[in-house]
């Protein structure tokens, strides 16, 4: 085994075994230059080292001895979660029983990092391919911010209140579709497994909800959706986002699979996964250092780890829709923030279903909800939910509800500020002002965002700006259609 394979496996089961370089370091009792040396096929672990490294991998010692030492061995990933995945990918490709796991061995040896593209890039070019009339653009201040969101004016500033009048999804029971898996998508495929292993990106067999019909409205967001795979999509529809910022010539996926926008709005005829990702907006009293009564606004930057828009930034909460355990009652968009507020901004790992099955019967019970959530559901008047906008984004046809998270009553940022945390789903985590426009223009302005992030930014101030009063200063915001 050349040095180089060495390094991108030991690196993979590392990832796979949940360490960092720095953790399985302090673990070992070792500095974290030794293990930069063991993957970068340097050196090798002395023999000491060895049993405890093994275990901390979940390896065995001849597994370990094989990965360091090059002997000859199948692969092996350190990855369970990817065994559903390598038998999926296998059943639809029409391949033998093992071959992707084999396919995936073969990849890493070359794998190099993604080409970081651009949020304006991605922009420019689907309107290029798409036509671009439908695209939302927007002003913001003197920014201009052209997006992969195709929507409608009426699917705009539909200021609708995530309640039971208003949040109107509803589950169909169909059979989910499905894009064909030919010889190009199932290796684009195994290339996205590939560096899922490298990266250590989270894939699970969890359930999504497919969109089939939307006719969201002002102040009524009504549609159908279905239950599907989430790894149908991740292997299917996800990869037109990959082959977007891969080299080469043309864009052979999306000209089979989504070559105009008649096959872009056919939701019946392809799996149109999706979710919500709102505005989180806070309010603060009047603070002698950082001035006058505002709302604090939080911003992530995406870790490597998720799927979908990696190492982006994006407004927070963001997640696919898709149930707990009860698909009918999941299925309003209000049931999906809920449980991301609690799973990547208040603490709540067991709602985590990129981490297996839900155990619990009734996982949002009021006696499992964390402290702030409890706290802000004691009493509907200290915050709203609201849906201020829908559109279908033309990097993997994900649908997009845009959405908007007030808490209107001050005292929740004095008990449970110090609490909020980003899970494993955001690399950090970035606080604005309502009232500080000139950051906020410079943030909008800044081309890492993801598409449907900006999206769902811009919207949310628009909104903002109309009900939120003295506490914000937010430069003027038009949305527009088109270039």
């Amino acid at each position: 085994m050349g040095t180089g394979r060495r390094r991108v496996e030991l690196a993979a089961v590392r990832r796979g075994a949940g360490f960092t370089q720095e953790s399985l370091a302090e673990a070992l009792g070792v500095d974290r230059t030794t293990v930069i040396t063991w993957e970068a096929g340097s050196h090798a672990p002395m023999p000491h080292v060895r049993p405890r490294l093994a275990r901390l991998l979940e390896r065995s010692s001849d597994e370990l001895d094989s990965l360091l030492d090059g002997r000859p061995k199948a692969v092996e990933f350190g990855r369970p979660d990817l065994d559903a995945v390598f038998s999926w990918l296998d059943r639809l490709a029409g391949w033998d029983r093992g071959t992707s796991r084999r396919r995936v061995g073969e990849e890493l040896v070359d794998v190099a990092p993604r080409r970081a593209v651009g949020r304006a890039e991605i922009a420019d070019r689907l309107a290029r391919y798409y036509g671009g009339d439908s695209q939302f653009g927007a002003w913001v201040g003197s920014v201009d911010v052209l997006t992969s969101v195709v929507t409608w004016p009426e699917w705009l500033d539909l200021r609708c209140e995530l309640s039971p009048h208003g949040d109107r999804l509803e589950l169909s029971m169909g059979a989910a579709a499905r894009w064909a898996m030919d010889k190009r998508a199932a290796d684009t495929a195994a290339r996205r497994l590939a560096h899922a292993v490298a990266e250590g990106t989270r894939l699970t067999d969890a359930p999504v909800y497919r969109l089939v019909e939307a006719d969201p409205t002002k102040g009524l967001v009504r549609g159908q959706v279905e239950v599907a795979s989430f790894l149908d999509y991740a292997l299917t529809a996800d990869l037109l986002e990959r082959e977007l910022g891969e080299s080469g010539d043309g864009l052979p996926l999306r000209d089979a699979w989504m070559p105009d926008l008649e096959a872009v709005f056919d939701l019946r005829g392809r799996l149109c996964a999706g979710g919500a990702l709102a505005l989180f907006a806070a309010a603060r009293p009047a603070d002698p250092f950082r001035g006058e009564a505002d709302y604090v606004l939080l911003v992530q930057e995406r870790s490597g780890q998720v799927v979908n828009a990696a190492g982006r930034l994006a407004v927070i909460p963001k997640g696919f829709h898709g149930p707990l355990n009860d698909v009918r009652a999941d299925s309003r968009i209000g049931a999906t923030l809920r449980r991301e507020l609690e799973e990547e901004l208040f603490g709540r790992g067991d709602v985590d279903v990129t981490g297996g099955p839900v155990r619990a019967a009734d996982p949002m019970h009021r006696e499992r909800l964390s402290a702030p959530m409890r706290w802000l559901s004691e009493d509907p008047a200290r915050w709203r939910m609201e849906c201020t906008g829908f559109g279908l984004n033309l990097v993997s046809g994900n649908y997009e509800f845009a959405c908007l998270v007030v808490i209107e009553d001050e005292e929740f940022w004095e008990r449970f500020g110090g609490q909020i945390e980003a899970n494993w789903e955001s690399a950090g985590l970035r606080q604005y002002s309502s009232r500080d426009g000139e950051s906020l223009e410079k943030l909008i302005a800044d081309d890492t965002w993801s598409n449907e992030g900006v999206f769902a930014m811009v919207q949310g101030l628009r909104r903002l700006r109309e009900i939120g009063g003295d506490r914000v200063r937010v430069p003027p915001v038009e949305w527009r259609l088109g270039g």
